[in-house]
């Protein structure tokens, strides 16, 4: 969830090149929607967007069961600091200051990515006999 189109586009093509399927919202609303859709296995997200702060829809995302569980990345031109100091409840995997270095944004992507599917497979297969 990024309201920069140019950045969404850059970050969405550099992505779908490393074989991601990419959904994009340039605001709070619109992503807390596509993710209980589209159950996604990473949420990237900016802490400035026009309808609400991204610290609040990280909040939000923890507090359903369809999304708690979806690693989210901040994506800022905030410093950390800034974001530590007024982040209150909200829980995120990773940070990342803007401009972002692609290649490890990408590389952590997988990763997370991979955590999550192999998440997902074990819950399927239930408790071991």
């Amino acid at each position: 969830m990024d309201d920069d189109t140019e950045f969404t586009e850059l970050i969405a093509f550099n992505l779908a090149l490393d074989g991601c399927e990419i959904c994009i919202a340039h605001n709070g609303i619109d992503g807390l929607r596509l993710a209980r859709v589209e159950s996604p296995e990473v949420i990237l997200l900016d802490l400035l967007l026009p309808d609400m702060g991204g610290l609040s829809v990280c909040e939000i995302l923890q507090n359903q069961p369809s999304t708690r569980d979806i690693p989210v990345f901040i994506v800022s031109a905030l410093d950390r600091s800034w974001v530590e100091t007024n982040r209150s409840k909200a829980k995120f995997a990773r940070f990342f200051r803007k401009p972002v270095d692609l290649k490890l944004l990408s590389a952590d992507v997988f990763w997370a990515c991979k955590q999550q599917q192999e998440t997902i497979r074990s819950r399927l297969a239930g408790p071991p006999d």
